[in-house]
Order: C-alpha cells, then structure tokens, then sequence
C-alpha cells in the first residue's frame, strides 16, 4: 500500500466543506486521491462534504518550476525543519502555501516518498530535472550526519546566492541583446515599408542617384524579396549554433573563450565564474565533501568548458598530492586573490570560510560592473540607434537635396 502511495500522482483538488466552528469553507488541497484529501483535511479541522479533481484551465498550461522556486522550497524546508517540524508535515506546510501547482505536486510526490520509508536524497534523485548531483549529495551527506536542518541552510544560501548571480548576469546580457533586437526590427521595417515609397519617388527624377541612395535601395529590394528567408536563415543559425556548441567540445572552446575576451562582458564573465567556483566548494567542503570528491561538484558549477576542463585537471593534480592553491596557480586561469585566499585558507584550515569570503566578494564585483555596464551602454546604444536610422534618413532625402540644388 505504501509504495502504491508513493507511486501515485500528486493533484489539485476542489473542496466545500464546514470547519470546526461550523462555518462554511471551500478551498483547493492536492493529494493522490479524494480520500487522502478528505483525510488530511480532517487533520486540519475540516469536514469536507465535496472533494472534486480541479478541472485544467482552457488557455494556458501549468507554471513551470525555475530554479529560484526551488530556492525557496529550500530555505522553507530548512526553516522548518530547524524548528523541529517533522520532515514530512514540512513537506506539506510548504506545499500548501505554493501558488505553483507544478512544484506542489512535486514536493507531495517527494513527500509520498520519503513518507513511504525513502531517503530524502533518493527521493530527490528521482526528480533529476529539478535537484541536481550536488544538491542531492548534499542532502545525503546531511542525513548521514544528522544534521539535515543545518545542511538545508547551507543548500538554500548555496541556491539563494547561485540565483542572485544569475539574475545580474542575465541583467548585464538582456539590455544590450533587446535594444539590438529593436534597432535590426526598427531597421527591417524601414527598408520593408518605408524606403520602397521613397524608391517611387525618385523613380520619376529621371536622374542619378547617389552612390549612398542605391545602396540602401539594393539592401531594400533584397529584403521585400527575402525577408522572410532572412529571419528564418536568422533563426536556424542561433538555433543551430546554440546545438553545435553543446555536441561539439571545439565549438564550445572557441564560444566560451570569446565570452571571457569580449570587453567589460569578459570581465563579468571571469568574475562571475570565480564566484560560482568559490561559492560551490565552500558549501561542499563546509558539508565535509571530501575535496577530490567536491571538486567534480565545482567542475560543472562553472558554467564553462574551459573552467570545467581546467578543474578536473586540478583535481587531478590535488589527489596526487598537491596543494589546492598551487594547482589553481599552476592552470594560470584563476585570479590571484582567489588563489592567495585559498593558500590561506589551507594553512589555516578554513578553507571553506575564506572562499566563502572570496565568493561575496567577487558577487559584489560581478553587481558593480552590471550597473556600471548599463551606464556605459545607454550612450554607445543611442549612438549607434541615431547611426542605423539617421543613416537610413540621409540616404533618403540625399537626392532631394541635390534635386533642390540643380533648381
């Protein structure tokens, strides 16, 4: 019967019903049937005279769980679980204050199975999607400690701060990517639409046209007949590109390496991946993950295959031996400050707390350049917007000009 529980699926139902004072209440619940429904509202104080599967909404699937939710689930449960809340009714506090449906049912259907006799890792496991190696062994580790309350604390700063990175990379990449995404549109419709009325126009000049004039009304003609092409060539080749660079380790190479050499983005990214390093072996080695063991953990933190590659190497090297600070200088890719804190660290034996220390810092680093970045851009966007529309209005009335000059 246990495993049949367990087996089972999660869902939202609608019920009706009195509470313990008599007074009428309605509400949703989810569960893996009615009957669990019904009794798990019992618990609650509530008669529930109708319990009924809630019906799927005609526009619109079901919210789709991100990292951040995650997050939170975390520091919930972490919270609750230091309050001495059993593990499986914090399961169920936590999913019934969640407005995601998709997550509710994923934390009852881990609720199920650790309810069921399951680890709380394994149950974990068995959603991959959701709850990475690191996370899952972090939580093993925590059981077998007896300390799960503590080590949901570190996993959920470990998430909150991962998150918060992302948030500011993501920051300093959408601004620059939208408004060159709305001056190529800005610019399509002009030559699309509004260039071909003026190519009527100079049609009963009888005259030549500038150089410049014929130019942009080449580019005009080419994109009335091939625009389409054009944007799904477009399409195909990010597409593409995006697909090649996952299956292809050269590809992946030559991208990820240009990432760190583009001006001011480089220098976000390289932070921004010192950060992610330091942060990802701080939590792991503060959980008593041995080092050779939490460095694979911090080779796919990275975030880079050049990063990735590089601390596999040091890994290599640390289990013959070798210091994790002079492994690092040797890869020559590390910045000093994160090798000099990590010597002291060693010789102290707070690692984890000096790259802990590291990581905030390099987090800040990583903020100041986003808004320093969105300072510089704002300029250099407007001038190169004026450049592409003021460009196209020059060509334009060039003729006119010169027909007014002939007059």
């Amino acid at each position: 019967m246990a495993n049949a529980a367990a087996s089972a699926v999660a869902t939202t139902y609608i019920y009706k019903g009195v509470d313990a004072k008599g007074n009428k209440v309605e509400g949703e619940a989810s569960g893996t049937s009615p009957a669990l429904v019904k009794a798990h509202l019992r618990r609650k104080g509530i008669i529930a005279n109708r319990v009924q599967k809630k019906s799927a909404p005609l526009f619109g699937g079901k919210k789709k769980i991100k990292a951040g939710d995650i997050a939170l689930f975390t520091r919930q449960l972490a919270t609750m679980t230091k309050a001495g809340v059993p593990l499986v009714q914090s399961f169920e506090i936590v999913a019934d204050g969640s407005d995601n449906a998709s997550l509710r049912k994923l934390i009852l259907e881990i609720r199920d199975e650790v309810a069921s006799g399951t680890s709380f890792a394994e149950a974990l496991r068995k959603h991959p999607l959701y709850f990475d190696e690191l996370f899952c062994n972090l939580v093993d580790s925590g059981e077998q400690s007896g300390a799960l309350e503590t080590m949901l604390g570190r996993i959920a700063t470990y998430k909150e701060k991962t998150e918060s990175l992302k948030k500011k990379i993501k920051k300093a990449m959408t601004y620059p990517i939208a408004v060159v995404i709305v001056a190529v549109v800005v610019t399509a419709i002009l030559l699309v639409k509004v260039v071909p009325t003026f190519a009527e126009t100079f049609a009963g000049f009888g005259a030549e046209l500038p150089a410049f004039t014929l130019f942009v009304l080449g580019i005009s003609d080419w994109m009335q007949a091939n625009w389409l092409i054009a944007f799904i060539g477009i399409v195909i080749g990010i597409g593409g590109t995006l697909e090649i660079k996952k299956r292809n380790k050269k590809v992946a190479h030559f991208f990820d390496r240009l990432a760190l050499k583009i001006p001011v983005l480089g220098q976000i990214t390289y932070n921004s991946i010192a950060a992610r390093y330091a942060r990802t072996l701080s939590t792991t080695f503060a959980a008593g993950v041995p080092l050779i063991d939490a460095l694979r953990s911090v080779a796919g933190a990275t975030g880079n295959v050049i990063y990735q590659e590089a601390t596999f190497r040091i890994r290599d090297t640390v289990a013959t031996g070798v210091p994790l600070n002079t492994s690092m200088s040797t890869s020559k890719l590390f910045p000093p400050m994160l090798i000099q804190m990590t010597a002291i660290g060693e010789e102290t034996g707070a690692l984890d707390e000096m790259l802990s220390k590291a990581a905030d810092f390099y987090e800040e680093a990583v903020d100041n350049m986003v808004d320093n970045l969105t300072a510089l851009l704002e300029p250099m966007i407007m001038a190169v917007l004026g450049i592409l529309v003021g460009g196209l209005l020059i060509a334009m009335y060039l003729p006119i000009f010169q027909l007014g000059k002939v007059i």
